[in-house]
């Protein structure tokens, strides 16, 4: 039962999504035609604003955790990579079904569209019952391979057996949330990711620490915020889906699954959804590794790759402007409003990430210093973060191509250059590297791994544009 203060934080915000989705609706945003620039900026920055709130419900879930113990934030860092599985699964559908639909959206085929809508409540449903059921027969054998020691064990299990009765509600969101954006809707999502995030910092002190009448739960608490926010928010989901100002109509037949259509989704989101699963094997590696060194060591992971998420979420949310945009735009044919899209959000992208890298390069040990007062743990963690983001501004173009890619419904290009940077250069690195730099050598693996990957990404995406400028608008 969500308590009374959180359904009135809920229902003010979808008070406050009525008001700007009405306005919203008096004039759709034309993916074909508006000017570029204020284009871009309107599908980009609110789901920049959402992912923000995203990535500051993370910290500041790291920040209630951190205040128990250095052990809680290491079960945290354990349990992150799981959480990355179940944000693929939501991830590669939504993508695949927002590309889709952006791309049926441009040819007119209006009754496609419904289709995959209506395929993306099934699979939330039927996915999430099975990382329910899963999760809940193996929690230890996972908790194990993603690296959980003895000591960390007993409390990663606490937040692991909460956390996945919330799958089906996340998967939902995220699915939905790209059906928005490819429709020309981008306030839509940024309305229920912020709901959710903002419910769940809400929640987080009360449930963790026991204040007020609830009991205190600690990194269980901390689990059960996160399962009923999304709990909560699918109502905002379900409301901008079925009764608002939406180009979808679904009916109970698009409910149906069809092979069809479900190839249609997966052939963009199967390589999204392996990407993050290799993401989410890389950050285990990073545990396995990590735990060689000390507890410590993984708490440390744990904080900077919240830090650098804060930092990646405003990148992807210049992302998420841009695939519904490549998507309709390939759709209807129009080739070099499409390249000069691309164009604009890659200079867009550097400016943000070259301004963020500074910022925590010269504010680093403020920034760690407000989750942690533990010395040994900062002079760990300060030099650390300041590695793990120093390449940064190499980062943005390559999110901004990687979407590209996607809205052109080529998800396997994404995913052979993303895997390149992870199979190719992460993995290696941080086994090679600790061999002559120490416990430094694994948080140099990423950023000299985007330095190599950006180099073979950008040969890839300059014959793709090239190829892009044959063709006759």
């Amino acid at each position: 039962m969500v308590p009374g203060g959180a359904r009135h934080v809920l229902r003010s915000h979808i008070i406050e999504g009525q008001v700007m989705e009405s306005i919203a609706a008096k004039k759709k945003l034309d993916l074909g035609n508006d000017p570029i620039i204020p284009l871009l900026l309107r599908m980009s920055l609110p789901s920049m604003a959402a992912m923000l709130i995203t990535s500051l419900y993370n910290i500041i879930d790291t920040f209630w955790i951190a205040r128990l113990s250095s052990h809680a934030v290491a079960a945290l860092t354990i349990c992150f990579p799981i959480q990355m599985i179940f944000g693929a699964i939501g991830f590669g559908t939504g993508v695949g079904a927002g590309s889709c639909a952006a791309r049926m959206f441009g040819k007119g085929d209006e009754d496609q569209a419904q289709q995959i809508a209506g395929h993306v409540i099934s699979l939330a449903a039927l996915l999430g019952i099975l990382v329910i059921m899963g999760g809940s027969l193996f929690s230890d054998s996972i908790l194990h391979v993603f690296g959980a020691t003895p000591e960390i064990l007993p409390l990663s299990r606490q937040y692991l057996t909460i956390i996945i009765f919330g799958a089906p509600f996340l998967f939902f969101m995220m699915m939905t949330d790209n059906l928005f954006r490819a429709e020309g809707s981008p306030y839509a999502p940024m309305f229920v990711i912020m709901s959710s995030s903002l419910l769940n910092m809400i929640l987080d002190p009360f449930l963790i620490f026991g204040w007020g009448p609830f009991p205190r739960m600690e990194i269980a608490g901390a689990a059960l915020a996160t399962v009923i926010s999304q709990c909560a928010t699918i109502f905002l989901s379900c409301y901008y889906l079925f009764f608002h100002h939406s180009k979808y109509k679904v009916r109970w037949p698009h409910l149906l699954l069809r092979w069809s259509v479900i190839k249609s989704i997966y052939q963009v989101g199967l390589p999204s959804f392996v990407i993050h699963i290799v993401m989410s094997l890389v950050l285990t590696v990073y545990n396995h590794k990590l735990g060689t060194f000390s507890a410590l060591a993984v708490a440390t992971l744990g904080l900077s790759f919240r830090i650098n998420g804060l930092l990646m979420m405003l990148l992807f949310g210049i992302g998420h402007g841009v695939m519904p945009i490549v998507g309709y735009c390939f759709g209807a044919g129009k080739h070099a409003r499409l390249r000069e899209v691309v164009n604009v959000a890659m200079w867009f992208s550097v400016m943000l990430g070259g301004t963020t890298c500074l910022a925590v390069e010269l504010f680093s040990r403020s920034i760690l210093a407000a989750f942690t007062g533990d010395q040994a743990l900062l002079a760990v963690a300060v030099p650390a973060l300041r590695i793990y983001v120093s390449t940064q501004v190499l980062v943005g173009p390559v999110v901004v191509w990687i979407y590209m890619f996607n809205g052109l419904g080529k998800g396997l290009t994404a995913m052979i250059l993303l895997l390149t940077r992870q199979f190719f250069f992460i993995i290696p690195f941080i086994y090679l590297l600790p061999l002559v730099f120490g416990l430094n050598g694994v948080w140099m693996a990423q950023p000299l791994a985007n330095v190599c990957a950006f180099f073979i990404i950008t040969a890839r995406v300059r014959q793709e544009l090239r190829f892009l400028a044959t063709f006759n608008n």
